[in-house]
């Protein structure tokens, strides 16, 4: 492709999704079987309106099937499937339509609450419908009297998903064909997003009720090490901190509890609900704040809020004394923000952490929550 976006100053090619490229390879394969003459370029339709043009990188031909592949060029995102060769394999069927599944490298579902049900080949929903569309437009131009199955593959995709969050989400065995506009955004938040979604789904799918959550590895490890707890039950919502809450609310999750290390969870007590950076970093503020309201005096005050690191802070308010109360008051201040953001929805609580001072605060119903998933199951 050649469109672009900008984001942060920089112009970035846009890709194809691995959908798209399912639904290209399966229509220059059946035009192929059908016809007796593979295209060497095929448009697909995409979700939106829109017609793509993709090259056909490969062709082989069998007694009664054709395959085509279709190299996937994932634009300017850091994609782990960039480059990977999607492949489709047609045959003719006495039933009429189109019959869809996958096969070397294409990863199975064996948990529920994904978007296909558990047995199934993890290709999604919009891909799905792609690829039908597809293969159903060409067999309108013939007088086939049957149909076609199409068998997707990827090979070497069995380990492409070991970089994936396909085995923590259940999918076995291979890639998954997704994308549900059939572009590649670079650097979309939005992918990662309904990454997060649809292991939130398959946990309530899995009867799960509390739910744990934690931002990134600092709050699996301490998970682990801390809280003697599994870190796979954990679902890290990296900065999606307000989005993954709003889906516990959505699927109806009796209660979420937080772990995080402080550098990241402070800035909820000033109501950021995206913890990166590019968003602001009222850390040293909210913390200093807390102190003032607990006595800290100036000239520490002015020392936390030119503290480059969340520790540097502790360790002044350890200094005077102060830093009980006020991670106390900081705790106070997250609760609040918790009940004000999830309501009476979904119950709530946080805890706080930092590699070098261990566990620092928590808010009112977090050991209760944490008893509870502890029990759960």
């Amino acid at each position: 492709m050649e469109d672009y976006i900008v984001k942060e100053g920089k112009r970035l090619r846009l890709g194809c999704t691995t959908g798209t490229c399912a639904a290209a390879a399966a229509k220059a394969a059946a035009l192929g079987l059908l016809s007796g003459r593979c295209p060497e370029r095929v448009g697909v339709l995409l979700p939106g309106g829109r017609r793509l043009e993709l090259a056909v990188a490969e062709t082989e031909r069998g007694p009664d099937w054709l395959r085509c592949g279709v190299r996937k060029d994932a634009g300017d995102d850091p994609d782990v499937t960039d480059g990977a060769l999607i492949c489709a394999l047609v045959r003719r069927t006495e039933t009429p339509g189109v019959l869809i599944d996958g096969g070397a490298g294409v990863g199975r579902v064996t948990q529920p609450g994904l978007d296909q049900p558990v047995g199934a080949a993890a290709i999604n929903s919009v891909p799905r419908r792609m690829i039908r569309e597809s293969v159903q437009e060409v067999l309108d131009r013939t007088d086939e009297p049957g149909g076609l199955s199409v068998t997707i593959s990827v090979p070497g995709g069995e380990e492409l998903a070991k970089k994936t969050f396909n085995p923590r989400l259940g999918i076995l065995g291979g890639s998954s064909i997704l994308g549900t506009t059939g572009i590649v955004e670079p650097m979309s938040e939005q992918a990662l997003v309904e990454t997060i979604r649809a292991e939130l789904r398959q946990r309530r799918a899995q009867g799960v009720e509390w739910v744990l959550l934690t931002p990134g590895n600092y709050g699996a490890d301490f998970i682990r090490d801390g809280l003697g707890l599994d870190p796979e039950r954990a679902v890290q919502t990296s900065n999606f901190i307000g989005e993954t809450l709003e889906e516990c609310k959505a699927l109806g999750f009796a209660g979420a509890l937080l772990v995080g290390h402080i550098g990241k969870l402070v800035k909820l007590a000033g109501g950021m609900w995206n913890t990166h950076s590019k968003y602001g970093d009222c850390r040293m503020d909210i913390l200093t704040a807390c102190a003032a309201a607990e006595g800290l005096d100036p000239d520490r005050c002015g020392r936390m809020l030119g503290s480059v690191m969340t520790d540097e802070a502790v360790r002044i308010l350890e200094e005077a004394g102060l830093r009980r109360q006020t991670l106390d008051r900081l705790a106070a201040r997250i609760e609040g923000q918790l009940r004000w953001k999830c309501g009476e929805a979904l119950e709530t609580g946080a805890i706080l952490f930092s590699k070098v001072s261990g566990r620092l605060c928590e808010t009112a119903k977090a050991e209760a929550l944490l008893e509870r998933i502890r029990t759960e199951r």
